[in-house]
């Protein structure tokens, strides 16, 4: 054009913001700035539509100054789209300050102030901004039902639904039902979720995108999912997206159904991924960790970018694996997308480091992360500490969390209370014990009671651990009646351990440990007969013993070992290396301990059988798959029996190997003869 008026430059900002091209339009209208031309209102509220969609609050207040220059600051239209520019920037004082400035108050600016104090959760403004409306419209109420819904006030949400329907005329549109829905879905209320889809029906409401993914994620999200499932056969395949297949695969594999699950994500056309995120969680959380793993590597080469919540599911699993290797991958991936910087992806990394017993790179991890301050990080390095026999560290770091003023909470306390536990310290973890409860006013629950109980049990004081069980305000659990029995067999108390048994067996009949535990107090004790008539009791009942099984993962692979196992397919090259093993340290000084036999055999038969516990056939298994000098990681589901405790040790020094042995209590860092828990556990 050879000349341009303010006209034409107003059609241009007035197009691009339109269509949706608000950077543009922005640009435009400065440019027609340059040009010395003087806009118009038209041109004003277009340009600060654009800013406010954009959030630009910077090039908005220089919008805003043109306005007042103009003198168009009365002009309605435009004082709206000012006040929206800024409550939809954050700026809530200046778009206060601006309603208030305002010589004529529209509907739309009321209700302007309603949704940008809603949409920052201050409700009590918002409401009372409500309250004082001369005139209100079906935007008003929607302003304050989604402002409750979206700050977790749900049921304050349907309260003020309620009000709507008594106290107006309003006719409820797909924005109010979305919001409803959404709040019956956060509650779990599926009957009040019912009413509001009765009502859909008996009015006629239009079933929308919206309504009809909000009906799908209410059901699914309250355990309804088949009747999730019929509003998505009913719906309109035009009105179904990734949100309703989503919502429906959420609800199954909040179920555990993961084969429903998997057939919903099968038929998915358009995975976004926040379905993949959710496929790869539901295998976490059911304990399919083979299956997330798989997926994972899937989205990796043909799905979209994983965000901060699917990382830290995959490294869940990797914690729970022990997968070491396959976690630094992952923590490398993380930090080439800047994930890393997520506290939930940085704690996963430091639980994978810890749980995989590579202490040193889990302390480096959470050096980097400390100046947050964040409870859930300290706590989550005080518990690896105490899981890894580090009783003094675990209690220096929570000493420290306190004089950095990071408060500990329910979780960090059973976290130091559990490190005393392991390593001795009666008087601290009674200190503490108390402190937790007269300083930061935490009352105890059953999980400190059994850490309290196993404290004094484990350092003898049998008497006060039973004295203290017999004051707790509530019923023992099965873990604190299991610690005085574990303790009681190391301590060889008979008559104390049948109480503690009868009264586990009491609150967990189906324990196979208790008859375990109970019988090895007798066999410690020679108390062969009685040992025998524990296991006759236990096959009478039919309680099934828990099987022992011990796991490795080398070369990407994890190899599972029972005791005297014949289905690995490398068997007679590790039962080789295994009795190779066994005589080596005999010869260096390793006596059997056939006491942690429980069978009443000869010698011969219990040397043996003790050879090929499922841990020794772990260790021989990495010595013939290893290099000279790497570090073996081994896993276990039970606790390591005293004579896998010794024989290790002595497996360690001949075998010039540092050993990690995580059992189902705590690790063992096997290094030159020694262990890290100096035989205390």
């Amino acid at each position: 054009m050879p000349e341009r008026d303010a006209v034409s430059w107003t059609i241009m900002v007035v197009g691009l913001n339109r269509a949706a091209r608000f950077g543009e339009a922005v640009r435009t209208f400065l440019d027609m700035l340059a040009d010395g031309l003087a806009p118009t209102q038209f041109t004003l509220t277009n340009v600060l539509s654009s800013c406010a969609a954009t959030e630009a609050g910077r090039a908005g207040r220089k919008v805003h100054s043109f306005v007042v220059k103009l003198g168009l600051g009365s002009c309605v239209p435009v004082a709206n789209s000012v006040l929206n520019m800024y409550g939809k920037s954050g700026d809530a004082e200046t778009a206060r300050a601006v309603f208030e400035r305002m010589p004529m108050r529209s509907v739309s600016s009321w209700n302007a102030m309603v949704s940008l104090n809603a949409h920052l959760g201050r409700m009590d403004l918002a409401l009372s901004t409500f309250e004082s409306m001369p005139d209100r419209t079906i935007i008003s109420w929607n302003a304050v039902i989604a402002g409750y819904n979206q700050n977790g006030l749900d049921a304050e949400a349907l309260r003020f639904f309620s009000r709507m329907l008594s106290d107006s005329s309003m006719e409820p549109d797909d924005i109010t039902i979305t919001s409803v829905l959404s709040a019956c879905a956060n509650l779990g209320m599926v009957s009040i979720g019912k009413q509001v889809h009765a009502y859909i029906l008996r009015c006629g409401t239009p079933y929308t995108c919206q309504v009809t993914n909000a009906l799908i994620s209410m059901y699914a999200k309250s355990g309804s999912v088949e009747n999730a499932r019929g509003v998505m056969d009913q719906a309109v395949v035009d009105d179904l997206n990734v949100i309703s297949f989503t919502a429906l695969l959420e609800g199954y594999v909040k179920l555990g159904d993961m084969e429903r699950a998997k057939e919903i994500f099968d038929v998915m056309s358009n995975r976004d991924v926040v379905a993949w995120t959710a496929m790869i969680v539901g295998y976490q959380q059911n304990g399919h960790n083979d299956e997330a793993i798989e997926l994972f590597r899937l989205m990796i080469r043909s799905g979209p970018e994983p965000n901060s919540y699917t990382l830290a599911a995959v490294l869940s699993v990797c914690a729970s694996l022990a997968c070491l290797e396959y976690g630094k991958q992952i923590h490398c991936k993380a930090i080439r997308s800047t994930q890393e910087q997520s506290s939930s992806v940085s704690n996963a990394i430091l639980t994978v480091y810890a749980r995989s017993g590579n202490l040193p790179w889990a302390r480096r991890v959470f050096d980097w992360v400390r100046w947050r301050k964040e409870k859930v990080t300290w706590t989550s390095m005080i518990v690896a500490l105490a899981q890894h026999g580090l009783g003094e560290d675990s209690v220096g770091l929570f000493e420290e969390m306190l004089c950095v003023g990071v408060k500990p909470d329910r979780i960090t306390y059973v976290g130091v209370l559990s490190a005393c536990a392991h390593a001795g310290f009666v008087d601290q973890g009674k200190r503490y014990y108390q402190q937790m409860q007269d300083m930061h006013g935490i009352v105890p629950e059953m999980s400190h009671y059994a850490c309290m109980v196993d404290l004094l049990a484990r350092s003898g004081l049998l008497s006060e651990a039973q004295e203290f069980i017999q004051q707790m305000p509530v019923e023992p659990d099965a873990i604190a009646w299991g610690s005085l029995l574990s303790a009681c067999r190391m301590h060889k108390n008979a008559d104390l351990a049948e109480l503690a048994a009868e009264k586990l067996l009491s609150v967990d009949p189906d324990n196979s440990g208790a008859y375990t535990a109970l019988s090895n107090v007798y066999s410690a004790c020679g108390r062969w007969n009685d040992a025998a008539k524990i296991w006759k009791r236990r096959k009478d009942k039919a309680v099934k013993k828990e099987t022992g099984f011990s796991w490795t993962h080398i070369q990407n692979r994890v190899h599972v070992f029972g005791a005297d196992d014949v289905l690995h397919p490398q068997r007679d090259a590790v039962y080789r290396t295994a009795a190779k093993m066994w005589e080596d340290i005999k010869k260096a000084g390793f006596v059997p301990d056939l006491q942690s036999v429980l069978h009443d055999v000869d010698d011969e038969l219990k040397e043996e059988m003790l050879s090929r516990h499922s841990e020794k056939l772990a260790i021989a298994f990495g010595l013939i798959s290893t290099p000279e000098g790497t570090t073996l990681r081994i896993m276990k589901n039970l606790r390591v029996c005293n004579d896998c405790h010794t024989a290790i040790k002595f497996i360690s020094k001949v075998a010039d190997r540092e050993i990690i042995l995580r059992d189902a209590t705590r690790f063992h860092h096997f290094r030159d003869g020694l262990c890290s828990c100096k035989d205390y556990w």
